[in-house]
């Protein structure tokens, strides 16, 4: 029997054992839809009026968004069902049929795989309408399964600190000395004998930063996962990757990654230092390794400032200047045909229509207009980003052996980036001066991931490079093997043993099974070259 088939049968035997009703829903009680799928909640409109009514939404997260019609339900007692998304909040608007005037709205985060009616009636006043909901089939408890693979994980991580520590101090307690066979007898010999031995535990401090490579491996890591479905969860989903072969796109994530290294590697090579020079009681010395590289400095500043140029001050035709939005639906309808406003029209007007055609506002936001993330405008900040990559580079450099030193620096430095999305995005979502946004790459989006990276990087540095309280396992293996996973996953991620035809599609627990699997035998591939000592360099 195939591999698959036996995979298959044995996921088929678990999931129908399990005994959770999510995703079990009447196929017929949806005004005879299929059985509603991930993310996806029924509503039926009850319409008691005498006159027919249009139902209207729009997603609480797309902003100043234009409502979209969803249903209609002629004069009652008629119903109607519809499907809808269970991502965001939504708020629905209810009008007569064919007038703009509205009878009733309201807000709600609907819950995925639940049935919901909702009744329209009269009131006692005649101007009045009363609208109310009810829930016919209770929602299923999504985060149940990632709940489970939560507490699993960490009953291993707990295992993997517990039982190497036991296993160190077995020697240093009578009962560990009882399950190793020691006698009383031997009590006062030498302590570093036996079965625990600890003579010259010290190891030397190795050469290579454990946390840098722990972080670069935490950061893949998550990305395969992501990569794989994130389990079915809306909040771990990833842009798509495939583009149709009728369309050459040009920018892409490894094309950004090369030529952002290849710039940052020229400027290194020309403005760099060779050798870290000695202190001598300067006043700059502790900003030393700002100071010595302000060449650099000059550069990504007037990188930066030719961002902030063309972002905000080139006119794009048919569009306001500075524009930051959507377009599509977004800001009531305006700017239909202005997506990513200068980035956009850059990218248009220098690579033609061999950019991205399905950027993840098409959905939400009906733009009809391509955007490619990975545009030339966006490519400046991820070099600037890289440049504070190669910023944190040059304080383990300088202040190696002064763990108090980087540790400072790496706070500053977050504190300085952090403040600075804070003050640009105004602590919101829309409203800032420049908002955080992945697609164009904008200055608050890379200030603010600035910030934590330098947060995470100092947590970790302090954890594994100061303290060794932890070696990094296993986020360690794929860090030190990041390109072959990487590549890896990218080109067998849909074969098997990776992945398989799914036959729970309303449920996450195949789905994050899979996912968990998919992500578990990469970080085991790269424990197993690292064992081998093969490392993929270029």
């Amino acid at each position: 029997m195939e591999p698959r088939r036996i995979l298959t049968q044995i996921l088929c035997v678990f999931f129908l054992t399990t005994g959770r009703n999510e995703g079990k829903l009447d196929a017929k009680s949806c005004s005879g839809r299929p059985a509603l799928k991930l993310d996806q909640a029924c509503l039926t409109f009850h319409n008691q009026l005498p006159t027919g009514v249009d139902v209207l939404y729009t997603s609480d997260y797309c902003y100043k968004c234009l409502y979209q019609p969803l249903v209609s339900v002629l004069n009652g007692p008629q119903n109607a069902s519809v499907v809808v998304s269970t991502v965001l909040t939504l708020t629905l608007q209810l009008q007569p049929m064919g007038r703009n005037t509205t009878l009733c709205s309201w807000s709600q985060l609907y819950e995925e795989a639940a049935h919901y009616s909702v009744w329209i009636q009269e009131s006692e006043s005649p101007i009045n309408v009363i609208c109310y909901q009810t829930v016919d089939v209770s929602p299923s408890n999504i985060y149940f399964p990632l709940l489970v693979v939560a507490l699993l994980l960490a009953l291993i991580s707990l295992l993997c600190v517990l039982v190497p520590y036991l296993y160190r101090r077995r020697c240093t307690t009578k009962l560990i000395k009882t399950i190793c066979h020691e006698g009383p007898q031997h009590a006062m010999d030498d302590e570093t004998q036996g079965c625990g031995d600890e003579v010259n535990t010290a190891q030397p401090k190795p050469t290579r930063l454990r946390s840098l490579d722990t972080f670069r491996g935490l950061s893949l890591t998550i990305m395969v996962f992501v990569n794989y479905g994130g389990g079915g969860y809306w909040i771990f989903e990833h842009a798509p990757w495939n583009v149709s072969w009728s369309w050459l796109r040009i920018p892409g994530v490894l094309q950004r990654l090369g030529f952002t290294y290849f710039i940052l590697s020229l400027m290194q090579t020309f403005c760099g230092m060779r050798e870290i020079p000695l202190s001598r009681g300067r006043w700059w010395d502790p900003v030393q390794d700002v100071v010595l590289y302000w060449p650099e400095w000059i550069f990504i500043i007037l990188l930066e400032t030719l961002w902030l140029c063309l972002t905000f001050l080139l006119p794009v035709p048919n569009c306001p200047t500075g524009y930051l939005g959507a377009g599509g639906i977004g800001d009531n309808g305006l700017y239909p045909n202005c997506t990513g406003g200068a980035a956009g029209y850059i990218d248009k007007w220098l690579l033609g229509d061999n950019i991205y055609h399905w950027p993840t506002c098409k959905a939400m936001y009906r733009t009809t207009q391509p955007f490619d993330p990975e545009g030339v405008l966006g490519t400046i900040n991820s070099i600037v980003m890289g440049f504070m990559g190669m910023q944190a580079g040059k304080i383990l450099i300088f202040y190696r052996k002064k763990d108090i030193s980087v540790l400072s620096r790496f706070l500053v430095w977050a504190i300085l980036l952090g403040n600075s999305a804070a003050i640009l995005s105004k602590c919101t979502r829309d409203e800032g001066f420049i908002p955080v946004n992945k697609n164009l790459w904008s200055l608050s989006y890379i200030t603010c991931m600035g910030c934590f990276s330098f947060l995470l990087l100092g947590v970790m540095y302090f954890v594994m490079d100061i303290k060794g309280w932890w070696g990094g396992q296993p986020f360690i293996y794929p860090g030190m093997n990041s390109i072959f996973v990487y590549v890896g996953h990218s080109l067998l991620g849909s074969y098997f043993p990776f992945s398989w035809e799914m036959r729970f599609v309303d449920s996450h627990w195949e789905k994050l099974f899979q996912s968990l699997w998919a992500t578990s035998l990469w970080v085991l591939i790269a424990f197993l070259l690292y064992r081998k000592k093969f490392f993929l360099k270029i």
